[in-house]
């Protein structure tokens, strides 16, 4: 379970990176989108691990909350990132 979470939070930063040396868009949404799902991933483990007793109460706390924040910001930069991208087409369309 230990490699699992640790994976599980490398995952999430590991695909934000990658994400963005792609340098378009397009890309970059789809892995902000595995990223969010690594946050899930994450959030799911930290609360097996609160249900077994091997995480205290004020980390499992900290780090839900932390991980909801990473999703909902992440969610909010995806929505923004898409709909820029429809602006800029339908800017291409009036040419």
């Amino acid at each position: 379970m230990k490699d699992q979470f640790r994976r599980a939070a490398m995952s999430m930063s590991d695909n934000v990176a990658e994400g963005f040396e792609y340098n378009n868009n397009p890309d970059f949404v789809r892995f902000l989108t595995y990223a969010k799902g690594s946050s899930g991933e994450f959030r799911n483990k930290i609360i097996i691990l609160q249900a077994a007793n091997k995480l205290s109460q004020n980390d499992f706390n900290f780090l839900y909350d932390k991980c909801v924040e990473f999703s909902a910001k992440t969610k909010r930069f995806i929505d923004y990132l898409r709909d820029f991208e429809l602006k800029k087409k339908k800017l291409k369309g009036k040419r």
